[in-house]
C-alpha cells in the first residue's frame, strides 16, 4: 500500500536518524513484551488446564507477535509519568491478553469469519471454534487476575480493574455495532460509534493504565487517555484504509473483507481522501494532547506518526 500522504511532521519524523532511533527504540520495547508474555506463560505451563490443549491454543495467538502497540503504550505512559515500568508490567500484559482475546473471537465464524491473522491461520482454523472461545475466555478472566496482582498501592488496584473494565465493554459494544450494521447503508454517525469503542476505547485505556500505575494525577491521567483516544480513531482508519488499499502479503490478512461484507468503514462512509485527512487530523489532536509532558513525551509523539504511516 502507497504510504499515506504526510502533514506537518515533527522533527524526530523528519529526521532519519531520529526515525532510525525511534524505530531500535520501539522494536526492543516490542521484544521486551514478547519476552514478558513468554515468560509468563512459562511459568504457567504446569499448573494452567493440564488435561486440554487450552494453553496451547492461548500461546498460539498471543504469542504470535504483533506491534505490541497497546503493551508498549501502558509501559511508555508510566515512564512519561515519573513511574518504573516494572511497576507497570502487570497491566500491560493484562491488556494485550485483553486484545487478544478479541482478535480471537472476532476471527471466529459468528462474527468476521476470518481465516488468516498476522500472516497464519486464526485460532479456530487450527484448534476448533470450541477451544478458539474457551482461548479467548481464558484470556480475558486472566487479564483481570494480572491487575488485581499488580505491584501498586492498593487503592489503585480497583482503579486499574475499573479501567480495564471500561475498555472492555466499551470495545465489546464495538463490535456489536460493528456486526449490527453490516449490509446496512453506510452511516458516518454509526462508523464514529465503532470507531471510538471498538478499537479507541482500549488504546484509551492503554494509557491511562500508564498513568495510574505511575500515580499520576488526574490531569495527567486525562491528558494521555486523550492522546490514547485519539491514536486509537487515526489506528482504525488506517485500518479501513489497509482493507480497501492494502496488500494481503504487507498487511498480514485477509483484505478487502470489509467491502464484501458491507462494513461500516470509514472510506465507505465518508471516501478515501477524507479518511486520510481524518486519520491525520486524529494523529495530530493526539500530539497535541501531549503538551503539558513536553520532550518526556517524544516517544509518544513518534508513535503516533507511526500509527498514521503504518502498513500493516
Amino acid at each position: 500500500m502507497q504510504s499515506l500522504p504526510t502533514h506537518e511532521r515533527s522533527r524526530a519524523a523528519l529526521d532519519p536518524a531520529a526515525a532510525s532511533g525511534w524505530r531500535d527504540w520501539f522494536d526492543t520495547q516490542r521484544a521486551a513484551v514478547d519476552r514478558l508474555l513468554s515468560e509468563h506463560l512459562k511459568a504457567l505451563a504446569a499448573k494452567a488446564a493440564p488435561h486440554s490443549r487450552l494453553m496451547d491454543a492461548v500461546s498460539y495467538s498471543l504469542l504470535a507477535g504483533g506491534k505490541r502497540l497497546r503493551p508498549i503504550l501502558v509501559l511508555e505512559c508510566c515512564r512519561v509519568c515519573g513511574g518504573a515500568s516494572a511497576g507497570a508490567e502487570p497491566a500491560a500484559l493484562a491488556l494485550e491478553l485483553l486484545h487478544t482475546f478479541s482478535l480471537i473471537h472476532d476471527d471466529l465464524p459468528a462474527m468476521d469469519d476470518d481465516d488468516l491473522r498476522r500472516g497464519r491461520p486464526t485460532n479456530h482454523k487450527v484448534f476448533g471454534e470450541a477451544l478458539a472461545i474457551l482461548a479467548g475466555d481464558w484470556l480475558a478472566a486472566h487479564a483481570f487476575g494480572l491487575l488485581a496482582a499488580a505491584p501498586v498501592p492498593a487503592d489503585v488496584v480497583p482503579r486499574l480493574v475499573a479501567a480495564l473494565a471500561d475498555g472492555s465493554e466499551a470495545m465489546i459494544a464495538g463490535q456489536a455495532a460493528d456486526i449490527a450494521g453490516e449490509e446496512r447503508p453506510p452511516d458516518g454517525e454509526l462508523v464514529r460509534y465503532i470507531h471510538r469503542h471498538k478499537t479507541a476505547a482500549l488504546m484509551e485505556t492503554a494509557c491511562r493504565l500508564g498513568a495510574l500505575c505511575a500515580g499520576a494525577g488526574r490531569p495527567e491521567q486525562d491528558a494521555l487517555a486523550s492522546f490514547g483516544r485519539h491514536i486509537g480513531l487515526a489506528f482504525q482508519i488506517v485500518d479501513d484504509l489497509l482493507d480497501a488499499r492494502g496488500a494481503e502479503a504487507e498487511v498480514g490478512k485477509r483484505v478487502g473483507k470489509d467491502a464484501a461484507a458491507a462494513k461500516q468503514t470509514w472510506p465507505a462512509a465518508f471516501g478515501v481522501a477524507e479518511s486520510v485527512a481524518a486519520a491525520e487530523r486524529e494523529v495530530a489532536a493526539a500530539v497535541a494532547a501531549l503538551v503539558m509532558f513536553g520532550p518526556r513525551a517524544q516517544r509518544l509523539r513518534e508513535l503516533a506518526e507511526y500509527v498514521l504511516r503504518r502498513e500493516q
